[in-house]
């Protein structure tokens, strides 16, 4: 039997509290970020995502308190991103609460970063998020892109997919910038094509806008499907999800 397909709420946190926007941009209040994780625990979320959105921006360290608090009503996996520049900064998360951290431009600018945080802690604990954007100046016609996906690179997504998984990433986080926010659906080529030259689970994130977008990104290559928006607004639930994936004879956690 293949491994349950994991649904996963995503927090986007910026001042001390949950936003949503359209391509990273126009950010609107969603919530207290320890009400919003509860909330999601009881609706059955599998693991949870937490990034301080901000962080790399401002140049400052993710708010451990938030993490504390928000890991103390979870008895599931959280994930936690945003400003993580060291493997020190890696230990006071964990001991924080998270399970996993998620690094994103920290690693694209030092990318022995990724060899470090894998050597001292295991691959289980590292997350590579690739927030990636289509781009004509890349082989792949995708790049990746570094702060919250304000600044385009010339580092073609798939090439840096590969890097990171020889490197040590345990999970793959690829998030389309393109498709962000804008509830049109998962970008399905984007999520095959790093499937097919990275060895490790990959979530799919960016676009989903209701329940018929989330199978069709496990049929694409997903191991988990990641969202926000339509969890946020409540028009979507977990269980929702669970039961359209499920009813493409996918496996999932009841």
């Amino acid at each position: 039997m293949s491994p349950a397909i994991r649904v996963i709420p995503c927090l986007d946190v910026a001042n001390g509290r949950v936003v949503k926007g359209v391509n990273f941009a126009n950010l609107l209040d969603s919530g207290d970020p320890v009400e919003r994780a509860t909330h999601y625990y009881d609706e059955g979320a599998d693991e949870l995502t937490f990034l301080d959105i901000t962080a790399t921006v401002e140049n400052r360290s993710t708010m451990y308190d938030i993490v504390e608090r928000t890991a103390e009503t979870l008895f599931i996996p959280l994930t936690v991103g945003g400003g993580i520049r060291s493997t020190d900064d890696v230990a006071r998360l964990l001991g924080h609460g998270a399970d996993k951290v998620s690094v994103s431009s920290a690693a694209i600018g030092r990318p022995d970063l990724v060899d470090e945080i894998a050597a001292r802690f295991g691959a289980q604990v590292l997350v590579i998020s690739l927030d990636i954007a289509r781009s004509p100046a890349s082989d792949s016609g995708w790049v990746v892109t570094t702060h919250g996906g304000r600044t385009l690179t010339e580092v073609d997504a798939l090439v840096w997919s590969v890097e990171v998984f020889n490197r040590g990433a345990g999970e793959l986080l690829v998030n389309s910038i393109d498709a962000d926010g804008t509830r049109d659906g998962f970008d399905l080529d984007l999520i095959a094509a790093v499937r097919a030259v990275a060895g490790v689970p990959l979530v799919a994130s960016g676009g989903a806008g209701q329940l018929s977008d989330f199978a069709p990104a496990v049929h694409a290559g997903a191991d988990a499907v990641l969202a926000a928006s339509v969890f946020h607004t409540n028009e979507v639930s977990i269980g929702d999800v669970k039961t359209a994936i499920r009813e493409k004879e996918f496996e999932v956690r009841l």
